[in-house]
């Protein structure tokens, strides 16, 4: 039915309509025809029959039932055949591309009648597009594929490029000089870790963990060693091909004898006789997007110690999936290299001098596993705020049970405060070099990213209390508390486990702790 064929109701003459042979009910000033559908309702018929439903307003009822995404869906709009009289709609989605306007739902310098002197005008531009984007673009692709497990489309990862958000999401650098950036709204000069900051929240905010990791992660954590450390003629090559989506890459560094522990990694590579090229053998496991990458940046021992090294994938290279308790379209893998030839050209910084390449780079791929768990836990603020302002229980909303004001308001604080540590370090990361980035934040940003991780871990299981059967339950009303609760471990996890980085951090203090300082 069209707009046109609308009509309009009185709340009388749609009162009248309340026999199972003729079933009209009221959702927020809209008039629905449910006769044929009641008998295929997933909660069965009864529920129509209930006397405060059958010919009434039941928006009360059906938004304490369901997501208002459901009444956008073809098969039950054009189940509408009205509005009320005199009366407008009260009730409406989040527009796409727009700010929420639910409390904490947005970063502090995102909200109404706030201020920041972090982020500039050409941060909000850059949010501004990448809102949209990521709202149009990338969040139905998202929720298509996180459920059918199959890896991000294609047409998703082409429209990345044609924006230069690839190239974004690997940081301020060399890499950007002369592109033009989001349609131009924010230069190649001018772009700084704030930035990148920007495209990290908006599109952890699709909510998919699974298909957030699969959509080109590998490429965020992989691709700076070659960046940093790779020859010239290395990088003439693989970043153009990997910036530009037509390539895949991945960090291949844990294995199964061996996750935080990059010491005691037992892939080794061997040099030939002659000099001219490594033969590499041994496995790694749960390398994130390894079913589908092209290149692997590899950690390997060799005689003079721990070497990365630029593995293309080639005969001898063989990668498995690995199931994970989040979607395969991550593209997790356990991966084998069996005699797997490789040129010397492809050794990544100094023979023997791994250490310094790998660790310099978990900085950059811990704030980024920060910055997307703060816009995490805050998209699980938002949707409790607005489950315990529509949702009744006990005769009354639960927002009137002082118990979960209590919850939500550690949630809230907890969100606020990682954002924040989030923005001083980002700040750090801005006026510093990469060099310096190594040698000062490791420990920090390693403190960050286990308070990060174990704030989400509380916020989850408080949400599930919040949200109670509906919160361990995939589709409906708590389906993204659900996925957050199931997936948040994987923050804690990966790039390195939460009591690893908390002692990285405190070691790093002990190391500058002033030989003179006594009580």
């Amino acid at each position: 039915m069209t707009s046109k064929d609308l009509k309009v109701f009185t709340c009388e003459e749609v009162a009248k309509h309340n026999k199972p042979d003729d079933l009209w009910i009221i959702v927020d000033s809209k008039v629905y025809n449910v006769t044929r559908f009641k008998d295929l309702h997933p909660g069965g018929a009864s529920v129509f029959a209930e006397e405060d439903i059958a010919g009434q307003d039941a928006t009360e009822a059906f938004y304490g039932l369901h997501r208002h995404e459901v009444l956008l869906r073809q098969q039950y709009a054009r189940l509408q055949i009205g509005f009320i009289e005199g009366e407008g709609s009260a009730i409406y989605s989040r527009e796409l591309g727009k700010l929420s306007e639910v409390p904490y739902a947005e970063p502090t310098w995102l909200s109404a009648g706030y201020y920041s002197p972090y982020f500039k005008e050409s941060h909000r531009r850059l949010q501004a597009a990448m809102r949209e984007f990521v709202d149009e673009v990338i969040t139905p692709d998202a929720l298509l594929h996180e459920e059918d497990g199959r890896r991000p489309s294609a047409h998703v990862i082409k429209a990345m490029a044609e924006l230069n958000i690839h190239a974004m999401r690997i940081g301020p650098g060399k890499h950007l000089k002369g592109l033009t950036l989001m349609g131009g709204v924010v230069s190649p000069e001018e772009f700084d870790y704030f930035h990148e900051l920007v495209c990290i929240q908006e599109i952890s905010r699709c909510g998919q963990r699974g298909y957030g990791d699969g959509l080109q992660s590998g490429a965020v954590i992989g691709l700076p060693p070659i960046m940093n450390f790779g020859s010239p003629e290395l990088k003439s090559k693989i970043i153009p091909e990997v910036l530009s989506g037509k390539k895949f890459i991945c960090l291949a560094i844990s294995e199964a004898f061996s996750g935080s522990d990059v010491a005691g990694l037992q892939t080794h590579a061997t040099k030939s006789s002659d000099g001219k090229y490594w033969t590499i053998n041994g496995t790694k496991k749960w390398i994130t997007n390894g079913t589908f990458a092209d290149y692997f940046t590899v950690g390997c021992k060799t005689d003079t110690g721990f070497t990365v090294i630029l593995v293309e994938r080639s005969e001898g290279v063989e990668t498995k999936p690995i199931k994970t308790s989040y979607s395969p379209s991550a593209g997790t893998a356990y991966v084998t290299f069996d005699n797997v030839r490789v040129p010397m050209e492809n050794t990544l910084g100094p023979e023997g001098g791994g250490i310094f390449v790998i660790l310099s780079n978990f900085n950059h791929e811990r704030w980024v596993m920060c910055a997307s768990s703060a816009r995490g836990q805050r998209l699980i603020v938002e949707e409790c705020l607005k489950w315990i302002n529509q949702r009744k229980a006990f005769g009354k909303p639960l927002s009137s049970l002082a118990v979960l004001r209590s919850k939500i308001a550690a949630m809230i604080s907890r969100t606020e405060s990682v954002q924040h540590w989030l923005e001083t370090l980002t700040m750090q990361m801005c006026n510093m070099t990469y060099k310096e980035q190594a040698q000062k934040l490791a420990g920090p940003i390693g403190l960050l990213k286990m308070y990060a991780t174990r704030c989400a871990q509380e916020t989850a299981t408080d949400a599930v209390q919040i949200f109670g059967g509906r919160g361990i339950t995939k589709t409906g009303m708590g389906q993204y508390i659900e996925h957050y609760h199931r997936t948040i471990p994987f923050d804690a996890v990966l790039g390195g486990a939460e009591d690893v980085l908390g002692d990285l951090g405190v070691r790093q203090a002990i190391r500058q702790m002033p030989k003179n300082a006594r009580l």
